[in-house]
């Protein structure tokens, strides 16, 4: 499938800087003990306050490197609030071919991916095992994969059609930990030395994030 064998000396560095990243306390949405929860003061309870039209008619650039996830969370839908569930669309228009969704985690919820259209390179890392281990998987129309709640994982579009898939989450705001971000957000010293590579290559992929 083209990934890196987990052999490779840069793979090693980047699983165990992840691990350290995901290894931490997780705290699950508190039960809701009601129905639902009650909509602000003023507003009127009616089918429109479980009703989101967020993925409506979604304008998106059709080209570009890089996955644009439009999600519905408890933020933006406020219905969600103790359910325990929230929704992400990745159009067609958001998976050009050769796009990636770059190495993140969800420290709040576990995701499953369905493809509506097209195929989808995606990849995770297991972290319990006493060496981090990746596995990836092609997936077609009609397919669903899980990444469990914190794990690593990502998505290539390796194909020469634009891909639509759907993710929903188990928590109202599964939040997200981009991994180039949260990576080189860290002194540079430290990384040229836990990637063995030459401070220049570490600064350079700094300003990239940037």
């Amino acid at each position: 499938m083209g990934f890196l064998s987990s052999s490779s000396p840069a793979v090693t560095a980047l699983l165990c800087v992840a691990t350290f990243l995901v290894l931490s306390v997780h705290a699950a949405d508190p039960e809701e003990i009601r129905d639902f929860a009650p909509p602000p003061t003023g507003t009127p309870l009616d089918g429109n306050y479980f009703t989101s039209t967020r993925l409506r008619n979604i304008n998106v650039n059709n080209k570009g490197a890089f996955a644009n996830v439009t999600a519905v969370n408890v933020n933006v839908f406020p219905a969600l609030s103790g359910l325990g569930v929230s929704n992400a669309l990745l159009p067609t228009v958001v998976y050009p071919p050769g796009s990636v969704n770059v190495p993140h985690t969800h420290p709040r919820g576990t995701e499953t991916l369905f493809i509506i259209e097209g195929t989808l390179e995606v990849g995770l890392i297991h972290t319990t095992a006493p060496v981090p281990m990746l596995f990836t998987q092609t997936l077609h129309k009609d397919d669903i994969f899980v990444f469990p709640r914190g794990l690593v994982h990502f998505q290539i579009n390796k194909s020469k059609q634009a891909v639509r898939a759907y993710a929903s989450f188990s928590s109202t705001n599964p939040g997200l930990v981009s991994l180039p971000r949260t990576l080189f957000g860290v002194n540079i010293d430290m990384l040229s030395k836990s990637f063995e590579v030459a401070p220049y290559v570490i600064k350079t992929l700094s300003a990239q994030q940037s």
